[in-house]
């Protein structure tokens, strides 16, 4: 096969998450398991990074990405979804992962894949990791999947553990409390293995104390150990001023990730390189400051509150679940705009109702669906939305429905494309036309 067929042949004969959903979940370690060990192992023969969570686990594993980057160490990085290209995945020191490889792997394990029957998921990862240790990496940030104890991911035994925070999301599979949620990304908390906690929270924080306190490992909540005592806006930066909460010492930085919600990921990398200093990585302040300048040129992130147009402003933001569509709204609320317009799609498994309810009336919204199996009919949407009350068109193609807002927004308006991290990969900004 060529590199075309190998991936229609990994999207259409695997099981795969984004076009079916929980179908593709494999609740157990069985599969990554006899991958990786048909492959020698790889996944033992070069260090990690575990980043785990519901919200941020993404943007976190870049910027530490960037970070190592900076201060000299082949880093890979593994992450997913992809926006656009399969191989944006895969990474090392930001750039992807070789046609050639694709292919090679795919026609070496295919063997096992008949046997095996793995998913979509199990494959790239053990794909990862075996590309990981050939290209010798230093270490490879590792983004979990989903859920945490059950992920394919979780074979690894990292330098650390992180979880950015809990929230409401894939509650059919992780279960429909917080707590509940956090038993389950907490099983990437590993035996003598140090875990960072981005956020601290009343109904979780209990269970990671105690799978922490039973896996003797040293626990860090990040936000109990500095915080942003101020931010700004300046010229397409996040400048930050951050406090560590018991010396008031005080460092300033500054990020080409301008979404707000940046600023709880910044404490919480900030907290993970202190301790991979404290495991003798030399990264120097300096690198720090340097790699969260440009997270995206250094590893090729995208929809991060990324501005794709001016005059009128168009963002790209792939917030796709109630806490990620709060932080969304406040950044709006805060954001210069006249009239505002929102191009909208989602997933069948998400919270509909409660998401729909968080969006400010006032907007214009352009309802639509990206191009998969899983995504919720754009007339089904507007039809919740008409039911609070909100100004609404639906189209059938995420392209159609950026033309319109385009088109009917003035140059002081603001465009949003979110809800979907689907939705937001449709976007082709050089194929809509500007009067």
């Amino acid at each position: 096969m060529n590199y075309v067929q190998t991936i229609d042949y990994l999207f259409t004969r695997l099981p795969m998450f984004s076009r079916i959903g929980a179908a593709a979940y494999k609740k157990d370690l069985t599969n990554a398991l006899a991958l990786c060990s048909f492959l020698g192992n790889p996944q033992a023969k070069f260090k990690s990074v575990h980043v785990g969570g519901t919200n941020g686990k993404g943007s976190t594993s870049h910027m530490l990405a960037a970070v190592m980057q900076t201060a000299g160490y082949k880093t890979g990085l593994y992450t997913s979804p992809h926006l656009r290209d399969f191989r944006e995945r895969i990474k090392v020191n930001g750039e992807m992962i070789a046609e050639d490889f694709v292919i090679d792997f795919v026609e070496r394990i295919n063997p096992l894949i008949e046997i095996v029957e793995p998913s979509f998921f199990e494959i790239t990862v053990a794909m990862a990791f075996e590309y990981f240790s050939q290209q010798q990496v230093d270490i490879a940030i590792i983004e979990v999947g989903l859920g945490g104890r059950l992920d394919s991911t979780n074979i690894i035994s990292p330098e650390l553990s992180v979880i950015t925070n809990i929230g409401y999301d894939h509650m059919n599979m992780l279960g429909d409390t917080l707590d509940k949620i956090a038993y389950e990304k907490a099983g990437i908390i590993k035996k003598n293995i140090p875990v960072v906690v981005g956020e601290t929270h009343p109904l979780t924080k209990k269970v990671f104390l105690d799978k922490a306190a039973a896996e003797n490992a040293q626990i860090h909540f990040a936000d109990q150990k500095r915080f942003v005592a101020d931010w700004k806006f300046e010229k397409h930066e996040l400048i930050a001023e951050v406090t560590f909460s018991h010396t008031d010492q005080k460092n300033y930085y500054h990020l080409d990730l301008t979404g707000i919600y940046q600023l709880k990921n910044l404490i919480t990398v900030l907290e993970v390189i202190q301790l991979l200093q404290q495991k003798k990585y030399a990264i120097a302040e300096t690198q720090i400051q340097t790699a969260l300048r440009k997270v995206k040129k250094l590893t090729g992130l995208h929809g991060r509150w990324e501005i794709i147009h001016e005059h009128p402003n168009i963002i790209l933001d792939v917030g796709h679940n109630v806490d990620g569509m709060q932080q969304v709204i406040r950044q709006i609320e805060i954001t210069d705009h006249e009239e505002l317009h929102i191009v909208f799609g989602m997933v069948k498994d998400k919270e509909t109702e409660k998401i729909l309810a968080l969006l400010p009336k006032h907007g214009n919204y352009y309802f639509t669906k990206a191009q998969i199996p899983r995504a919720l009919p754009e007339e089904e949407l507007e039809e919740k939305a008409k039911k609070i009350g909100l100004r609404s068109s639906h189209y059938d193609h995420v392209q159609s429905a950026l033309q319109a807002a385009v088109n009917h927004a003035g140059k002081k308006d603001l465009i949003i494309v979110c809800g979907s991290v689907f939705v937001v990969g449709e976007v082709d900004i050089n194929e809509i036309s500007f009067r």
